[in-house]
């Protein structure tokens, strides 16, 4: 499966920590109006720094169009940390070395994460379980099942905090680790019927957000929280999903950042397993059991977790080495060879215009927009994205996009 949609990172990069002035410089530059994870990223690329950027945001959006524009003050951007401390919440920075890897190199990571909890756990190799928030009792069993097995296997397990499969995802694998990831502030719990759970996770596992402090959910945030729970992940598993539903927003979400995508087929009746029968027929893999899991990621399956998933543990595709809680093989963001490099604000914000310009009321298929602007798919499909978040553009069934008005 091909990898898209990322952007280089250095070593250096990587084992970086920043001053605190260079952090309130890049927390301020990503609350700046018009600037999202793909912009901010240019900016640091062309600028080289924090500080550089926010200085040169006001002419550089004043070419894009933007007049009279002014970052986020210093004080918002100070009072945002100041509530994150009282939280008990941790910000981590793209770049520094705690950030996750595996999200570090998609072209619209997260800037920045408010973290609760064990950050620590967002170094280990993890894989997401999602589906129905009007879950079946079937459904509730098989993620209950998956979690508790693939997290004896050393995964942690990745959600969205949400009803029915994601609550029951975390509350599973509390034990051997699970990451939840908000739409809104991490101090802001949604749905309020999980605030038990959420302390839970606080306390043996991490909450995690790219929102700011305080903010509340609100519908355009969920499929930015979906890329998320995507991009830290190995594998998307769908447990249950309509047709028409987020956890297929997070498995389309997948597939782009060159992730596997699984689903556990239902009956075709049941309007719940609609969207992951028809993810199967679109090529995903088949889940029964953890052990499908398992092998498709070539991770090998600890005694315990084969015994639950009724398998010995001779049959597992490779034994466990020193680092058991490590999978064979590089992440799935690190792909080798010459990556694309990050895009100035001018250009993206071009790119956005062309691409508003071909769409009207009237849905176009995806395929179709992608030919008639003779751009990459890679190129295109991070700005479809920050468009859909914008409520800009709506996308339909079947590949179709329109212009939202």
């Amino acid at each position: 499966m091909q990898k898209t949609g990322q952007r280089p990172q250095t070593g250096a990069e990587a084992r970086e920590r920043f001053d605190s002035a260079e952090r309130l410089a890049r927390l301020r530059l990503f609350r700046s109006r018009r600037v999202g994870p793909v912009t901010f990223h240019g900016l640091i690329a062309e600028h080289g720094s924090g500080q550089a950027a926010l200085d040169a945001l006001p002419s550089v959006a004043a070419a894009a169009g933007a007049q009279e524009y002014q970052p986020c003050p210093p004080a918002d951007a100070e009072a945002e940390i100041g509530a994150g401390r009282k939280s008990g919440a941790r910000l981590i920075f793209h770049g520094e070395a705690d950030y996750p890897v595996p999200l570090a190199g998609l072209a619209d990571a997260p800037p920045v994460l408010w973290v609760i909890g064990n950050p620590g756990l967002l170094q280990r190799p993890m894989i997401a379980l999602v589906g129905a928030r009007n879950a079946s009792s079937l459904g509730l069993r098989m993620a209950r099942r998956l979690a508790e097995t693939l997290g004896e296997a050393g995964l942690v397990i990745v959600s969205g905090l949400a009803r029915g499969i994601d609550a029951e995802a975390h509350a599973a694998a509390l034990r051997l680790g699970t990451v939840a990831v908000q739409a809104g502030g991490v101090d802001v719990i949604y749905p309020a019927e999980n605030a038990g759970l959420a302390a839970a996770i606080a306390e043996k596992g991490c909450r995690i957000s790219e929102s700011p402090m305080g903010q509340e959910p609100q519908s355009r945030h969920f499929p930015q929280r979906n890329r998320i729970v995507s991009g830290l992940s190995r594998a998307v598993v769908v447990v249950e999903a309509a047709a028409r539903s987020g956890s297929l927003i997070t498995a389309r979400l997948a597939l782009d950042q060159g992730r596997e995508v699984m689903a556990v087929p239902g009956h075709p009746f049941d309007a719940r397993a609609g969207g992951c029968n028809q993810l199967i027929r679109d090529g995903a893999l088949l889940v029964r059991g953890s052990s499908d899991v398992l092998e498709a990621l070539g991770a090998s399956i600890r005694p315990e977790a084969a015994r639950r998933a009724g398998l010995s543990p001779e049959g597992s595709p490779r034994p466990v080495t020193a680092r058991p809680d490590v999978l064979p093989g590089p992440p799935p963001s690190s792909p080798p060879g010459p990556q694309p490099a990050p895009r100035p604000l001018a250009e993206t914000a071009a790119l956005h215009s062309r691409i508003l310009d071909r769409l009207g009321p009237s849905p176009l298929a995806e395929d179709q927009l992608i030919r008639d602007l003779a751009l990459p798919p890679a190129r295109i499909a991070p700005e479809l994205l920050s468009l859909e978040l914008e409520g800009k553009i709506r996308r339909q069934a079947g590949g179709l996009l329109s212009r939202d008005h």
